[in-house]
């Protein structure tokens, strides 16, 4: 997969050649992230790229041509074009699979109040935010999208277990890890984990991921789909147990 950042700070980005599993990715080639400065494709001897807001009021808008311009210096045909926004559709895990599954994407990053609407409505394929909150600029939700999309990338994780028992990916909340010691300031290591029985600690960790999720996120549960077969024996256990 191909990744193509149009930024005001390109500089921001090479921290993910040496980050973590990102970093692993990209040196694997498995994905190749490149930051565009928006600022190389502007008209004005000085790189200025944003102007005064028609109607008045307080701080610059990026203006269409520069942006446009780098739009046109990293499309082809199978790009898809995101625009990182307040005003997106909220990030979820289920966008996160769906864009993994693409060849190409632009991630266009605003500033400042942000970018002429004109060449957003015209060009941009979708917007995303990844929170009811605004930031300085649309490089930190950048980097946010990177990271949840390479970890799904083919071969970027030792299996696809590793991603498919986190938060989120069946629409629930992990269950809860434990490692060594057994015993920490009294608190003791559940014995399922240590019974060895693989079939009772996989019940107990679907148990315990949908219990978690009723008592942290209780929301996500009213988004599951009716009907979900993998959740059936969990209800009956709730019900059992007087939880649902």
């Amino acid at each position: 997969m191909k990744i193509d950042v149009l930024t005001l700070f390109p500089e921001l980005f090479d921290v993910l050649k040496s980050y973590s599993i990102v970093g692993r990715a990209i040196s694997e080639k498995k994905l190749e992230v490149s930051a565009v400065n928006i600022r190389d494709f502007s008209d004005d001897k000085h790189g200025r790229v944003d102007d005064y807001p028609y109607g008045g009021g307080k701080g610059m808008v990026i203006k269409p041509e520069p942006v446009y311009s780098s739009i046109l210096s990293v499309r082809s045909p199978n790009s898809r074009i995101i625009y990182l926004s307040p005003q997106g559709v909220p990030l979820t895990q289920e966008k996160v699979v769906e864009l993994s599954s693409e060849d190409h994407l632009i991630l266009l990053a605003g500033h400042y109040e942000g970018i002429d609407c004109r060449v957003i409505e015209s060009f941009v394929d979708e917007e995303i935010s990844i929170g009811d909150y605004v930031l300085t600029g649309g490089e930190i939700p950048a980097m946010v999208l990177i990271d949840s999309i390479a970890r799904l990338l083919p071969g970027v994780l030792a299996s696809d277990e590793s991603y498919q028992i986190e938060s989120h990916y069946n629409g629930l909340l992990e269950y809860p890890q434990y490692t060594r010691p057994r015993v920490f300031m009294g608190m003791k290591v559940p014995g399922v984990l240590l019974s060895g029985d693989h079939e009772k600690i996989s019940l107990w960790r679907k148990l315990s991921s949908l219990k978690t999720t009723i008592v942290k996120r209780p929301d996500l549960i009213s988004r599951l789909k009716e009907g979900n077969s993998d959740l059936d024996e969990l209800w009956i256990l709730l019900d059992r147990l007087g939880k649902r």
